[in-house]
């Protein structure tokens, strides 16, 4: 069996949106399972929040995402997330930069980088933070 690697990230109370805007930008599956469903929610307030959510992508790729549950502290911004590819993914890696920055904050333009790539970083409108390289771009 494959190890895998995926990122996971925390919300307050709009994982659901946030994972619905990443479908957007990378496309893919989208599961969602409540704090109610599974009988976890602490507060009624919570039982439509998201307990876990996953993104799967056509590419394989794997995103998942939770809401933190009140009796949690959340730390926002406390995410950084890098997608890097050659030359031949550039204008899909363009693509998915610009999705990101839609409602966001552009830190970096996607631009040549002095060690050659081209480089940008931006921080979605849910407060995650993504850096984005294209070797020899």
């Amino acid at each position: 069996m494959t190890i895998n690697l995926n990122p996971y990230l925390s919300f307050r109370d709009d994982a659901y949106e946030a994972m619905q805007h990443y479908q957007k930008v990378f496309g893919g599956e989208l599961t969602r399972s409540t704090f109610a469903e599974y009988g976890m929610a602490q507060d009624p307030s919570e039982n439509d929040r998201t307990m876990h959510s996953q993104l799967v992508t056509e590419r394989g790729w794997v995103l998942m995402g939770a809401d933190t549950p009140a009796s949690m502290e959340h730390r926002p911004g406390g995410h950084s997330v890098s997608l890097s590819g050659g030359a031949e993914d550039g204008e899909e890696l363009h693509r998915i930069f610009d999705g990101l920055a839609e409602g966001g904050e552009v830190q970096e333009p996607l631009a040549k980088a002095p060690w050659g790539d081209e480089f940008g970083m931006v921080t979605d409108r849910h407060g995650v933070k993504w850096m984005v390289n294209i070797a020899g771009g």
